[in-house]
């Protein structure tokens, strides 16, 4: 069962990020800011809960979140500093958006880079534990998934609406046929 706070008397913040390991398309992360009261009886982490919920679930946690941010890598990035570099600089980007500043952030994972003297908590599987990270997980996916959706109509071939970039068999194969895109991160094996 997820659970509201870490630490009741802090402004906490949820971070998760979405498409690590990708072989196209941005890494995604999202920072939200839930009041400490929220519960939900569907939020949960975003691999766990159907696609078709996700959007109507996404704008729900919108629309209740005290701050909410959403940035991301590109390909470009992640060729040039790597994945996990490249999820930290997303990290970043969106708890630099946030309207309010947090005091203590959860982040869903075992490794994160230290970010403006802010304490932070590593939590594996933290987006299952704590309603900000499952909140956050789930903004990113629906925003990256619809982002690869779109992407997939200029290359379909590449059949990003239903692999969202990760390596499927289809995948791959497209890249062997007809080569690399813009969206493509170079340094992934295929």
């Amino acid at each position: 069962m997820l659970i509201s706070s870490f630490t009741p008397d802090l402004i906490e913040v949820g971070v998760d990020e979405v498409g690590r390991g990708c072989l196209a398309g941005n890494v995604v992360a999202c920072a939200v800011i839930l009041p400490k009261d929220f519960t939900h009886n569907l939020l949960k982490d975003s691999k766990k809960i159907p696609k078709k919920l996700h959007a109507s679930l996404a704008q729900e946690i919108k629309d209740v979140a005290l701050a909410w941010a959403i940035a991301e890598a590109t390909p470009a990035e992640i060729d040039k500093v790597n994945i996990l570099q490249a999820t930290y600089l997303a990290m970043h980007r969106a708890l630099d958006m946030l309207e309010i500043v947090p005091e203590l952030i959860l982040v869903d994972g075992n490794r994160f880079s230290p970010y403006n003297f802010i304490p932070h908590n590593c939590i594996v599987k933290g987006d299952n534990k704590f309603f900000a990270i499952a909140a956050a997980s789930i903004i990113a996916k629906n925003y990256r998934d619809e982002q690869m959706e779109n992407l997939a109509l200029q290359f379909p071939e590449y059949d990003w609406d239903k692999n969202v970039g990760y390596p499927t068999k289809k995948h791959k194969e497209a890249i062997k046929t007809h080569g690399f895109t813009e969206w493509h991160r170079l340094t992934f094996k295929v």
